[in-house]
């Protein structure tokens, strides 16, 4: 019986005086077979070659010729001996000890280790960066704009959401005692409507001596609401009369608007008609301005044969084209011009109390998808100006229409009305 073990410095290999009369095959030189029990049975011992010759040896061979060794001739050999032979190919093949099955599982929950700790490194990263993000927009509100509570409305909730935006320039004294204003007057006023779905926006506007019911003070021009009662008021008129509640409100003093514009890289604003204000030329049809140029659009009126109802034109005008833009999906997408938006306004703003940073943060992201042509512009339905009992001139309104439109809001089916009424 022969039995093989693993090839040392000096065990013997094959050569051509082994005493079997022929060379040694490919196989044989690559075969590490120690013959023990051969010379005894007279099989013929192969002489011993030195150690050194045995280890350049074994370097030399070809590695395909080590496989075919392997596979063929040990197989063999494994058949005709009763004893084992141990491969010198071992060490190539996976070890299935228990140590070494236990290391590759050590190492497997090492890698995955690793694994999720970069995964959890970039949500902390994530989670920083949108926590630094609603910081800075916290700072800015809480430095800088000023909020009022509103009260909560008890109309029912319908689809969508709905947004008040108030539009007011500041009055020299003269001029305000001239146009028998006390306070701050709403000179534009829009309600924003959100589809439920996120998808489309409808901004209607209301001629600003609408004359309407202002809880507590008896019918009045709309824009009275913001003087009787500042936004808490101006907000529950427009609710009451629309017949929705108001998520959300916001008062910008026209003096914002030129860092406003700026910030928005200009804004495009259909005009009316041509005319010259503080050196600047306005042309008919539609004009990019910036900020200086937005803010002196806004307050001509003198040289204007309408004067302030002119100038009330050119203010909706600018204000919904500035709409345009902050809806517009290319500033939504970004939190950086969210940011600046907020940053360079928040000294001119006036906002509800429940409308905090992340509820910013959280209309941006919803309005992310919404482009320019989801956006529709039209005016509530209204009458014919006319005058009251006390000679003050107003619009009267249209209250058959008007129930359409409340219809419309409540059941979150804007679209249908837009098409129907496109332009009010």
């Amino acid at each position: 019986m022969t039995g093989r073990r693993r090839r040392g410095a000096d065990d013997d290999l094959p050569n051509a005086g082994d005493g079997t009369g022929s060379e040694p095959s490919t196989h044989d030189a690559a075969r590490l077979e120690v013959p023990s029990d051969a010379a005894a049975s007279g099989h013929g011992r192969r002489a011993a070659r030195p150690a050194e010759d045995s280890t350049s040896t074994i370097d030399e061979e070809p590695a395909q010729h080590l496989d075919e060794g392997r596979g063929h001739d040990y197989d063999q050999d494994q058949d005709q001996d009763d004893d084992p032979l141990d491969d010198p190919l071992d060490g190539f093949e996976e070890d299935s000890s228990p140590a070494a099955i236990t290391a590759r599982r050590r190492r497997r929950r090492r890698r995955a280790l690793i694994a999720l700790s970069v995964v959890g490194a970039l949500v902390l990263a994530g989670c920083v960066a949108v926590g630094g993000y609603i910081y800075s927009l916290q700072n800015a509100f809480t430095s800088q704009a000023t909020r009022v509570a509103v009260p909560t409305s008890t109309l029912p909730r319908g689809g969508g959401a709905n947004y008040l935006l108030l539009g007011s320039d500041r009055r020299d004294p003269e001029a305000a005692q001239a146009e028998g204003v006390v306070g701050q007057r709403s000179d534009v006023m829009m309600l924003v409507h959100v589809s439920e779905d996120r998808r489309s926006v409808h901004v209607i506007s209301f001629p600003r001596d609408l004359d309407v019911e202002i809880p507590g003070h008896g019918r009045d021009r709309i824009n009275a609401a913001l003087a009787y009662g500042g936004v808490p008021l101006a907000t529950e008129t427009v609710s009451a009369y629309t017949g929705v509640p108001i998520d959300h409100v916001a008062l910008i003093d026209f003096d914002g608007i030129q860092g406003l514009v700026d910030s928005l890289g200009g804004v495009d604003v259909v005009v009316d008609q041509s005319f010259e204000g503080d050196g600047i030329q306005f042309t008919a049809g539609v004009q990019h301005m910036d900020g200086a140029t937005a803010l002196t659009f806004v307050r001509q009126r003198k040289q204007l044969a309408e004067g302030d109802f002119a100038r009330n034109r050119h203010q909706q005008a600018l204000l919904s084209a500035i709409l345009g833009k902050i809806i517009s999906g290319d500033t939504f997408s970004s939190p950086g011009k969210v940011r600046d938006i907020v940053d360079v306004v928040s000294p001119f703003l006036t906002v509800d109390s429940s409308l905090t940073p992340s509820a910013i943060a959280r209309l941006a992201w919803d309005l992310r998808e919404v482009r320019s042509g989801d956006i529709h512009y039209l005016a509530v339905p209204h009458g014919d100006p006319t005058t009251t009992s006390g000679g003050a001139s107003v619009v009267s309104t249209d209250e058959p229409a008007m129930d359409v439109l409340r219809t419309a809001l409540k059941d979150d089916d804007m679209q249908t009305y837009y098409a129907q009424h496109a332009g009010g």
